[in-house]
C-alpha cells in the first residue's frame, strides 16, 4: 500500500473549506441538549494575532470541541473589543480614520482564526464599534441614568497630555502613562459615572455564588478592591463649632490623635487664603494619583493654621493638607494617630508633631519619647480616659457604643470601591447619550432617538484632541425637552463599558431588542478564559454590569460566568513577548513551516493553562514530529482496520498491554480535560500510548485480534487527538473510513475493568539516588517491596559493607535504603 504524505497545507485547507461549507461549528438552540456557553475574552483588533491570543483561543477550542463530543450543545462565539487608543492613535499617525483601519484589522484576523481551525459560530460575531451594538451601551447609560446609577460631577482624574485622555488608576504605571509612557498628571474635569458603590455588597456576596469556579487569588483581589471595612464616624469639630467628620477603623487610638490631614481636592479647603498654603495644595493637586497612593512616594503636607477639637479628650490639634489622603476614602480627611501608625509616626516626626501613647505593651511597657517607630501590636488602652485598662480589641466597641450614646458619632460600612469613571475625552469610542440645555440642563437623549452615532468622516489634522470638539453638525443639537438649542456629550464611554456586556449579546445577536429569549438559555457562561491581568476591572464591571441588568429584568442571571480559568502568558528569552523587546513569534510564520495543529498542539503541552509558557523552537519542531509519528503509524497499519471491535477473550503479551494502556490513556485524558485541566498531561499519556503501540510486534497486531485491538486504539485515538489537533485527526478520520465530521462524533468511553494495572514501575534508590527500577506485581506488600530492593543486584553494589540506617518504603512506589560507612 502506497505510503500517504503529511501534507499539513492540503489537509488545513481542505477541512477549513469543509468546515465552513458544512456549517458545522453552527449552534441553533437545541432544548433536547443541555448546553454549555464557552468563551474566550475578545480581543481588540489590532491587525495581527500574537502567540498571548493563540494560547488563549487553542485553549478555548480544546474546551469547546471537547464538551461538543461530551453531548453538549456548545456555544462558541467570537467578536472584537473594538474601540479604544490605538485605532485613534493609527488615525493620526498614518491618516487612516479609525473605522477602515477597525474593519480592515477585523478582516485580517478572522482568517488568523479560521487558519489556526477555531470553531467559532461566526453567525454570532459581534464587533462594538458598530451602532446595533453600541446603540444599547446608550440604551443602559439613559435606563442608569434614570434610576440614578449615572450621574456626572467634578473630579480629580489622571490625565495623559500626550493621549488627551482621563487615566484609570490601573492604567497608571510609576507615574507614568501605561500607554505612551508620558508623565501623568492630575487634573480635575466634570465626569460621567457609573454608580458601581450602590452594588458594592451585591458584588461582595456574589464572590460566594462563584467560589467553587473562579481562581482563589482572583476572588482575593476582587475583594480587595471592594474593601469592605466596618468602623465609625467620629464628629470632630472646628473652634467654629462646624462638624469635621471623619472615618476611622481604629476608634480605640482616638484619645492618640495629635494631627488632622484632609485630602486636598477637598472643598473645604476654597476658604483658605494664605498664598503659600494654596500653592502648596496646587502643588499637591498636580501630584497623580498613583504616586500619592505609593509607598515610596514620600509623605508631604502642610499645616493649615486652621484647629480641629477631638470630641472625645476636648484636644485642639492641627488640621494638615497631605499629599497621601484621598478624597475618595470615607469622608477625604482622616486623624492622625503617630504612635500606632507608622506613615503617621513618620509624618509626625518630619513636621515635629507631638506623638502620644494610647495602646501600651502589656509586657513591656512603652516609653514613649524612646519610640523610633509606631506600636501597631495589640495590647492595654492608656491616656484613653474612662476606657484605661481595657484591651484595645475591646475598646474599638466600646467606644463605637460611647459614641452613639453621647451623639457624637456612629458606627459605618466603608467600602474601598469608587463609582466607575465613564468618561474619556477621546473620539473612538461610544458616544455618551447627554445634552446640554440652558434652560433645562443635562437631558439624556430619548431611546426613540438612539442610538447617536459617532462620527465616521472626521479629521483628526495632527492633534490628539477628540475632531468631535470642533464638528459643529455633531456638537449642536436641540433640547429633548424644551426644544431649544444644546449642547451634545463630546466624551465617549470607557471602553470597559463595551466589555462589560458583550458575552450576553452572542446569546441573541441578530435580536431586534437588547436580547430576546436565548439569552436565558445560554446565560450565564459556564467556562471564561483570559488573562490575570483582566482579574479586577474587567471582571468587576461585567459582574456589576450583568447585575445591572438583572435589576432591569432583561437576564434571569445575576453572575455573567460560573467558571474562570486565567491562563498564563506566553514569554520568550524569560520577558512577555512585546515588539519592544525584539522578542515576538509571529503565528502565521510558524503555521507556514508547520500547520497551524502544530501550533495548537505546542501551546497545549509546553505548560499547564495556568502558568506562563517559555517559547522554545525545539519544542515547536517535536510537537510537529509527534503529529508526523501518528501519522505514520496510522498510515503503517490502516490496512489492518476493521469493524470488528476486540471481543472479551483473554489476551498475552504486547496486545494485553497496548489495550491496558489504550483504556488507561481514555481515562487519564478524559480525567486531564474534563477535571485537572492539564491539558499537556494529556497530551503526555497519548505520546505514551503511541510509545506502547511501536513495542508491539506486527505479527501480533496482524492476526485477527490484533486487527481488532489496532482499530479499537485508533477508533479512540483519533477523537481524542481532534481536541488538540483537529485538521489532521479529520483527515485520520476520513482514513479510517468513518463518515461524518469528526467534530460531531461522541468522545470514547474506557472500561474500567481494563485500566488496572496487573504490574507496576518500582524505584530502588540509595541515599535518595535512583539506583534501579524493575516490574512487580501491582499487589506487592511493603515488605515484599524492602526484600526485592535487597536482593536486586544493582542496589547491592551500593549497599554491601554499609549500614543501613533508614528504610523508607513507599507502597507500590519506591524504597530508599539510607545508608553510611
Amino acid at each position: 500500500m502506497a505510503e500517504r504524505d503529511y501534507n499539513f497545507k492540503e489537509i488545513e485547507k481542505k477541512w477549513q473549506e469543509k468546515w465552513e461549507k458544512g456549517n458545522v461549528f453552527k449552534t441553533p438552540r437545541d432544548p433536547g441538549k443541555k448546553k454549555y456557553y464557552l468563551l474566550e475574552m475578545f480581543p481588540y483588533p489590532s491587525g495581527r494575532l500574537h502567540m498571548g491570543h493563540v494560547r488563549n483561543y487553542t485553549i478555548g477550542d480544546l474546551m469547546a470541541r471537547f464538551m461538543v463530543m461530551k453531548g453538549y450543545n456548545v456555544l462558541h462565539p467570537m467578536g472584537w473589543d473594538a474601540f479604544g487608543l490605538p485605532a485613534e492613535n493609527a488615525a493620526i499617525q498614518n491618516n487612516i480614520p479609525p473605522f477602515k483601519w477597525t474593519g480592515d484589522n477585523i478582516e485580517h484576523m478572522k482568517t488568523q482564526f479560521d487558519r489556526l481551525g477555531f470553531s467559532y459560530d461566526w453567525d454570532r460575531e459581534v464587533a462594538t464599534y458598530k451602532p446595533d451594538y453600541y446603540r444599547w451601551n446608550q440604551w443602559v447609560f439613559v435606563k442608569m441614568f434614570e434610576k440614578g446609577l449615572a450621574y456626572r460631577k467634578n473630579a480629580p482624574v489622571n490625565w495623559c497630555p500626550r493621549c488627551s485622555t482621563v487615566l484609570a488608576n490601573e492604567q497608571v504605571e510609576n507615574g507614568k502613562c501605561w500607554r505612551c509612557e508620558s508623565d501623568v498628571t492630575q487634573k480635575e474635569l466634570n465626569q460621567w459615572f457609573f454608580k458601581i458603590t450602590a452594588y458594592a455588597e451585591d458584588l461582595l456576596k456574589g464572590l460566594e455564588s462563584i467560589r467553587e469556579g473562579w481562581p482563589e487569588r482572583v476572588l482575593v483581589m476582587q475583594k480587595n478592591w471592594i474593601g469592605k471595612s466596618h468602623g465609625t464616624l467620629i464628629n470632630f469639630k472646628l473652634e467654629t463649632g462646624e462638624d469635621f467628620p471623619i472615618f476611622t477603623t481604629r476608634p480605640d487610638t482616638v484619645y492618640g490623635v495629635t494631627y488632622m490631614v484632609i485630602a486636598p481636592e477637598h472643598p473645604f479647603l476654597d476658604r483658605i487664603s494664605d498664598p503659600k498654603v494654596r500653592a502648596f495644595i496646587d502643588c499637591l493637586k498636580s501630584q497623580s494619583l498613583i504616586d500619592r497612593l505609593s509607598e515610596e512616594k514620600e509623605k508631604e503636607g502642610i499645616d493649615t493654621g486652621i484647629k480641629v477639637v477631638n470630641p472625645f479628650n476636648g484636644d485642639r490639634v492641627p488640621l494638615y493638607v497631605g499629599n497621601f489622603v484621598l478624597m475618595e476614602y470615607g469622608t477625604g480627611m482622616i486623624m492622625s494617630v503617630p504612635a500606632h501608625d507608622s506613615r503617621d509616626f513618620a509624618f509626625a516626626k518630619k513636621y515635629g508633631i507631638p506623638v502620644k501613647l494610647v495602646i501600651d505593651n502589656p509586657d513591656a511597657p512603652i516609653d514613649v519619647d524612646a519610640m523610633a517607630d509606631a506600636y501597631v501590636e495589640d495590647g492595654i488602652n492608656v491616656n484613653s480616659g474612662p476606657f484605661n485598662g481595657l484591651r484595645n480589641r475591646e475598646t474599638i466597641e466600646k467606644i463605637a457604643d460611647y459614641a452613639e450614646e453621647k451623639g457624637i458619632g456612629r458606627r459605618e460600612v466603608n467600602y474601598r470601591i469608587k463609582d466607575w469613571l465613564i468618561s474619556r475625552q477621546r473620539y473612538w469610542g461610544c458616544p455618551i447619550p447627554a445634552v446640554y440645555c440652558d434652560n433645562c440642563g443635562i437631558r439624556v437623549v430619548p431611546e426613540k432617538d438612539l442610538p447617536v452615532l459617532l462620527p465616521t468622516d472626521v479629521d483628526f489634522r495632527g492633534s490628539s484632541k477628540s475632531p468631535m470638539l470642533s464638528m459643529d453638525s455633531f456638537v449642536n443639537t436641540i433640547c429633548p425637552d424644551c426644544g431649544g438649542k444644546a449642547k451634545r456629550e463630546t466624551d465617549t464611554m470607557d471602553t470597559f463599558v463595551d466589555s462589560s456586556w458583550y458575552f450576553a449579546k452572542y446569546a441573541s445577536p441578530k435580536s431586534a431588542a437588547m436580547f430576546d429569549e436565548e439569552v436565558d438559555y445560554w446565560m450565564p457562561v459556564d467556562q471564561y478564559i483570559g488573562g490575570i491581568e483582566h482579574a479586577v476591572l474587567h471582571l468587576l464591571y461585567a459582574r456589576f454590569f450583568t447585575m445591572v441588568l438583572n435589576d432591569l429584568g432583561l437576564v434571569k442571571c445575576r453572575e455573567p460566568f460560573t467558571r474562570l480559568l486565567t491562563q498564563g502568558m506566553v514569554i520568550k528569552d524569560g520577558a512577555k513577548m512585546s515588539k519592544s523587546k525584539g522578542n515576538v513569534v509571529d503565528p502565521d510564520v510558524i503555521m507556514d513551516r508547520y500547520g497551524a495543529d502544530t501550533v495548537r498542539l505546542f501551546m497545549l503541552f509546553a505548560s499547564p493553562p495556568d502558568k506562563d509558557l517559555e517559547w522554545s523552537d525545539k519544542g515547536v519542531e517535536g510537537c510537529n514530529r509527534f503529529i508526523g509519528r501518528i501519522w505514520r503509524v496510522l498510515d503503517k497499519y490502516r490496512e489492518y482496520i476493521t469493524e470488528e471491535m476486540p471481543d472479551d477473550g483473554p489476551l498475552s503479551g504486547g496486545l494485553k498491554a497496548l489495550r491496558s494502556e489504550l483504556h488507561r490513556t481514555v481515562k487519564a485524558v478524559t480525567k486531564d480535560i474534563s477535571e485537572r485541566l492539564q491539558y499537556n498531561t494529556a497530551i503526555a499519556k497519548m505520546m505514551e500510548l503511541v510509545n506502547v503501540l511501536y513495542q508491539v510486534d506486527e505479527k501480533e497486531i496482524s492476526s485477527p485480534q490484533g486487527r481488532r485491538i489496532i482499530s479499537e486504539l485508533f477508533f479512540k485515538l483519533v477523537p481524542m487527538l481532534n481536541v488538540f489537533i483537529p485538521h489532521v485527526a479529520e483527515e485520520m478520520w476520513e482514513i479510517l473510513g468513518r463518515t461524518g465530521y469528526l467534530y460531531n462524533q461522541p468522545w470514547p468511553d474506557f472500561i474500567e475493568a481494563l485500566t488496572a494495572r496487573d504490574e507496576i514501575e518500582l524505584v530502588f534508590q540509595v541515599n535518595g539516588k535512583i539506583r534501579s527500577r524493575v516490574q512487580a506485581p501491582a499487589s506487592i506488600s511493603k515488605e515484599e517491596m524492602e526484600k526485592m530492593a535487597l536482593d536486586d543486584a544493582r542496589v547491592k553494589g551500593f549497599i554491601e559493607g554499609k549500614e543501613i540506617v533508614k528504610r523508607i518504603v513507599v507502597s507500590g512506589k519506591l524504597v530508599n535504603f539510607v545508608v553510611k560507612g
